[in-house]
């Protein structure tokens, strides 16, 4: 077997191995781009960089002074590809927003896939393993960092009723919860008031506290309590 050959195959195996990997991770975790699409992903970024590598052998006939060979084009083409890509995986559910990460680990792969389809291998595994890292060991992390949870509250009771919205931010204060954002609606003819804000908080489980409050509220017809980030 030519010496070409064996350079091919040594790196659409290393691209395979390194986009199964990432791919594993995500799949693990139940993302919507998982173990093939990253495994595709890499090897395919692989694959159209040593089109640029081999393309003297490709095209061998051609005049060499009106060839140019510049393989950043076709890196610069591979990523804007990924992008369309990386926002098909970005989803918005109610008021969470949740593919972003998949997103940044589908560009990485393809990085990835570019320096191992040029046989820069050094880098393509210590970016694989830092992927890896960043993937599962920073959100081990992440989940132990105080950060600010953010959510929407909707509450729905008689207009004429005894609950208004100083109790309301009474109520959400006794559980550590701020607001922001307040917005007031009169529905079924006058009949019902709608409050909605912004709510944010340090522990998440303050929401689901919040929440077991409302419900034991009779003056409280309908409720939401929707997380933005999680």
């Amino acid at each position: 077997m030519p010496d070409e050959y064996i350079v091919v195959v040594t790196r659409l195996l290393a691209a395979l191995a390194a986009g199964a990997m990432i791919g594993l991770e995500r799949s693990y975790n139940g993302r919507p781009a998982g173990f093939r699409t990253h495994s595709l992903v890499c090897m395919s970024s692989s694959l159209l960089m040593l089109l640029t590598v081999y393309q003297w052998q490709l095209l061998a006939n051609v005049p060499q002074d009106t060839l140019r060979v510049d393989p950043t084009r076709m890196a610069q083409g591979i990523m804007t590809g990924i992008g369309f890509l990386g926002a098909g995986v970005i989803m918005k559910e109610n008021f969470a927003i949740r593919g972003l990460t998949t997103a940044a680990s589908i560009w990485i792969t393809a990085s990835i896939g570019i320096l191992i389809g040029v046989g820069f291998y050094f880098a393509g595994i210590l970016a694989t393993v830092l992927a890896l890292g960043v993937l599962s060991g920073f959100r081990r992390l992440e989940r132990m960092l105080p950060t600010l949870k953010v959510g929407r509250l909707s509450v729905r009771t008689l207009r004429n009723g005894e609950l208004n919205e100083e109790e309301i931010l009474v109520m959400l204060a006794a559980h550590g919860i701020t607001t922001s954002d307040r917005s007031y609606y009169l529905e079924d003819s006058g009949k019902f008031v709608r409050y909605e804000m912004q709510v944010s908080s340090r522990n998440p489980v303050n929401f689901r506290k919040l929440a077991e409050t409302l419900a034991k509220t009779e003056k409280i017809c309908e409720f939401s309590v929707i997380p933005k980030n999680s």
